[in-house]
């Protein structure tokens, strides 16, 4: 059993629906048995989530805050109210791991700012398993998040990255919204230089798991469908 004093466990989930034991180390499991009360981006994921790992668990005691982009920033120094009066509470990713492209981030800052102790635990990042697998620079590198949707400034920010990929020689990371993904790699086949290296990582941790890494020009006589399947994008210019 997990004493209960003041902490915040950040804690990671799967990436896709696949048997949580088979991504996450037991230790998961033991924190979420011991855990009542839990920061989360959506109560019914976060739910089945906690009953898929202990199926045992009572969900009638679970005390679920929701985190998400419609939260009150004044709220949440409220969520982390029973770690002040020395209780433990989890902060449970949506996908992958707490604060990596995710608003659990902006209450790791309040907990640091009210001296309470932060446990990350172990579990997937797709980023950086990504970065892993793809042959690209994992001394020097960049997650940019979100790339602009309108098509002009996306352009520019793809010759950005590019140029920057290779001043610094830096791998540059990049997401898009699922569905979006096809029109994102046609937009990349189209602006960049043709021996810019480029890694799809697509589905990855699940039976579906796709990672490649080619040239631009190789791209380019590629065919494949990304639609729906969430993804991460490497460029480097060598």
């Amino acid at each position: 059993m997990i004493e209960k004093d003041g902490k915040l466990y950040l804690i990671p989930t799967r990436l896709g629906d696949n048997a949580p034991l088979e991504v996450l180390p037991i230790s998961i499991k033991k924190i979420i048995e011991s855990l009542d009360e839990y920061i989360v981006e959506n109560e019914k994921t976060a739910r089945r989530f906690i009953k898929r790992i202990c199926p045992g668990k009572s969900q009638a005691s679970l005390r679920l805050h929701v985190l998400n982009k419609y939260t009150d920033a004044s709220q949440l120094p409220l969520f982390l109210k029973g770690c002040e009066q020395g209780e433990a509470i989890g902060l449970l990713s949506e996908a992958g791991c707490p604060g990596i492209a995710d608003p659990g981030a902006d209450v790791v800052k309040i907990a640091h700012e009210n001296d309470i102790r932060v446990i990350p635990l172990v579990g997937p990042s797709s980023i950086l398993l990504a970065l892993m697998s793809s042959g690209m620079n994992g001394q020097q590198f960049t997650f940019n998040g979100y790339l602009p949707i309108e098509k002009s400034e996306r352009k520019k920010e793809l010759k950005l990255l590019e140029k920057i990929s290779y001043e610094r020689n830096q791998s540059q990371i990049f997401i898009e919204t699922p569905y979006r993904n096809n029109s994102m790699l046609s937009d990349i086949c189209d602006i960049l230089g043709k021996h810019t290296s480029l890694c799809i990582a697509s589905d990855i941790t699940l039976p579906t798991e796709y990672i490649k890494t080619k040239t631009i020009a190789q791209w380019r006589h590629v065919s494949g469908d990304l639609h729906k399947r969430p993804t991460i994008f490497i460029i480097q210019k060598g």
